[in-house]
């Protein structure tokens, strides 16, 4: 079993989730709820990984907070 971060944001204008793993090139889903992102991406991956073990383009550490 693999376990992989993914990024979430919410696309104000459409009003759906949209999700990614950073290093999966061009992979991103989306969804209307947090369990259907979460199902579609399971998806994606998984159909990534029926072919090979995907090589990682970049590695997911964290987020930081900016002030202006």
């Amino acid at each position: 079993m693999h376990s992989f971060t993914a990024v979430v944001e919410k696309c104000l204008e459409a009003g759906l989730f949209v999700g990614f793993v950073r290093g999966f090139p061009g992979a991103p889903t989306q969804g209307e709820s947090l369990d259907e992102l979460q199902a579609n991406l399971r998806e994606v991956v998984s159909m990534l990984l029926e072919d090979s073990e995907p090589r990682l383009e970049a590695e997911f550490i964290g987020t930081q907070t900016v002030a202006v």
